[in-house]
């Protein structure tokens, strides 16, 4: 699979909207959720029992609402065991990092009970392994085969984490995490939602600018808005002036009240409070609640051991009734660089559609 980044297709020979396939939105019913057992210790330099907890956390809470599938290194398979207990279902593979959001296939439905899987290109965030270990470039490829699943190879670098879609016909992006130069060189807008409607069954991308301060993924949507459901978006809201985050913040929320999604409609925004700046080191980790996963009835969120975690616990509550809301300590996933959104990827329910 390439690592470099692509030329610009414009039309697809063969993609999921062809065949009548779509992303649906997080809410839609989940058949399972896919993870990845830590195991890039330069990713967490200060140890690894730290953020393998934290993870196994995370699967148990969602094991609660839905199965949880944990890829695992062979050898790490005894260890995953004992820390997650029965909450998860252990599939060998050849893992290199740990965030299924961005490495594991965005799964698009038939709306008929069909599911199929993009395999995009996967580069690294651009990085091009620049942590020892290497990276999973062929996870996507993995799971599906797994499945024996239908798989729709992409033809440019898209990783789950910088797009989010409410099922019927919109996605939020963001244009610092597309117009990498280290992605997709030569990529137009045109070009982009060209390949999200043939890939996802994208009528309407709404563009956001840029993504929060030292976010590791240069500009990732899931931790700056998402959809809470069809024509409701829920943005960090950072109200400090004098924190980079506040352009961002400000610069989305008025994008947001001028754009209309593919239905028409106006946007309600919802406002997340950002937490207070943490450090490791030189590098401001990119906390934000709005990195979050939505489950079968039921949502598991961050908390951060700071004044605003009742706040937005309370607000998330508020946006999803009816879901039970489970608030876990996340600094520790935060500290490899992502959140819990980014270390999830949900499968539709439905049956695998038939490999071509």
């Amino acid at each position: 699979m390439a690592n470099t980044p692509v030329s610009p297709i414009r039309v697809p020979v063969r993609a999921p909207a062809c065949d009548g396939l779509f992303m649906p939105g997080e809410w839609a019913e989940h058949e399972a959720t896919w993870m990845i057992w830590p195991c890039k210790p330069s990713a967490w330099p200060f140890g690894m029992d730290r953020p393998r907890l934290a993870f196994a956390e995370v699967a148990k809470a969602i094991s609660r609402f839905e199965p949880v599938y944990m890829m695992c290194r062979p050898e790490l398979l005894d260890q995953a065991a004992a820390m997650c207990g029965d909450a998860v279902t252990l599939v060998p593979m050849d893992t290199r990092d740990s965030w299924s959001r961005d490495s594991a296939p965005t799964f698009v439905v038939d709306g008929k009970g069909g599911v199929a899987g993009v395999d995009w290109v996967f580069n690294d965030w651009g990085h091009i392994a620049r942590y020892e270990g290497g990276y999973d470039e062929a996870m996507a490829l993995m799971v599906l085969e797994h499945l024996k699943m239908r798989r729709y190879a992409a033809p440019c670098i898209i990783e789950g984490g910088g797009i989010h879609a409410d099922g019927e016909g919109t996605l939020l992006t963001t244009e610092q995490v597309q117009f990498d130069p280290r992605r997709n060189a030569g990529f137009t807008r045109q070009d982009f939602e060209d390949l999200f409607a043939a890939y996802l069954g994208v009528e309407k991308t709404v563009w956001l600018g840029n993504g929060l301060e030292d976010d590791e993924t240069n500009g990732h949507v899931d931790i700056l808005a998402c959809f809470a459901r069809p024509g409701v978006v829920m943005v960090h809201d950072c109200t400090d002036p004098d924190d980079p985050n506040f352009q961002v913040s400000q610069d989305a929320i008025k994008r947001l009240e001028a754009a209309k999604d593919a239905k028409g409609r106006s946007f309600e925004i919802l406002r997340m409070p950002q937490p207070t700046p943490r450090y490791n080191g030189d590098w401001r980790m990119d906390l934000s609640y709005i990195n979050f996963y939505i489950a079968n009835n039921g949502i598991v969120m961050s908390s951060f051991d700071d004044p605003m975690d009742e706040t937005a616990f309370r607000l998330m509550c508020e946006a999803f009734p009816g879901h039970e809301v489970i608030q876990l300590p996340s600094l520790d996933i935060f500290a490899g660089g992502g959140g819990i959104h980014c270390i999830t990827q949900q499968q539709p329910k439905g049956a695998p559609l038939p490999v071509f």
